[in-house]
């Protein structure tokens, strides 16, 4: 759940706003609930610095980076985290940072990202702040048109080991589009979707946990492939198609997210956790 200091708040409004967050992040998290994290203003703005004073607190699970252009944007804002995570009882480095690259520019930087100390666990690719805007097919060849433009965003988010978070679809009334949006994000290999309204959740969340037909397979392949390691074989064939490591990898990696999201009992009896942040 994102707690909005920037763009969705007027420049009057903002040290109000800022004492709303404190308050907010001061209350016990309700049980199962979301991660709470503050999308604070822009590095070098003006609010920047009382955005964090006001956000780096207990209760508080990530920041949220706007408008990134550069890497020592993040690495500005790292420092200033590392800086009071000792004073607000947080363990250093507690806090990640979500890094939102939104103008085109950066994106020939994207790569760069990797040069940055640790400073996030996710890279959330651009909103399309035009699409709500324009007509409906516009908005649609848009979209298209911003293929390359994520497939940067991706492959530089796996190249730095974090995650890779796609941008909001802005159009509420257009369900059939934001359903075409996120089977897109999940086919170029985005592992979530921002959004800002609630009756988005359902179709998100769903399109990015694996289907019981996926999960199925997923064992097979694992399955499959331990029963050809013992055997002393590098890979396997199973209905037709050649299952090696990468592939037995990523079977893996959606069965672990099955278990987090309590779609599949874990190997050896253990009673699955709900996943603990979104």
């Amino acid at each position: 759940m994102i707690l909005d200091a920037e763009d969705g708040v007027p420049p009057d409004e903002k040290p109000a706003t800022r004492a709303l967050i404190a308050k907010a992040l001061g209350r016990p998290p309700e049980p199962g609930g979301p991660a709470r994290v503050v999308r604070i203003n822009a590095a070098g703005h003006e609010h920047g610095e009382a955005d964090l004073a006001a956000s780096v607190r207990p209760g508080l699970g990530d920041l949220v980076l706007p408008k990134v252009q550069h890497a020592e944007e993040v690495e500005t804002v790292a420092v200033y985290r590392d800086e009071r995570e000792p004073g607000a009882g947080l363990d250093r480095g507690r806090v990640s940072l979500l890094v939102t690259i939104e103008p085109a520019g950066p994106l020939q930087r994207a790569g760069h990202r990797r040069t940055a100390r640790p400073a996030s666990s996710a890279s959330c690719s651009a909103p399309r702040t035009t699409a709500g805007a324009r007509p409906p097919r516009a908005a649609r060849a848009e979209a298209a048109n911003l293929i390359h433009a994520h497939s940067t965003l991706v492959a530089a988010a796996r190249a730095a080991h974090v995650q890779g978070v796609d941008g909001v679809w802005p159009r509420l009334e257009d369900q059939e589009g934001l359903l075409r949006d996120v089977g897109l994000a999940r086919l170029l290999w985005f592992s979530g979707k921002a959004l800002f309204h609630p009756s988005q959740i359902d179709a998100i969340n769903e399109a990015f946990s694996p289907t019981m037909a996926e999960i199925d397979y997923a064992e097979r392949v694992s399955t499959a492939f331990d029963a050809a390691l013992v055997a002393g074989d590098g890979s396997v064939a199973l209905g037709g198609a050649l299952i090696d490591r990468p592939i037995a990898e990523r079977a893996r990696a959606t069965l672990r997210l099955a278990e987090e999201l309590g779609m599949r009992q874990p190997r050896g009896g253990r009673a699955a956790r709900g996943p603990e942040r979104l």
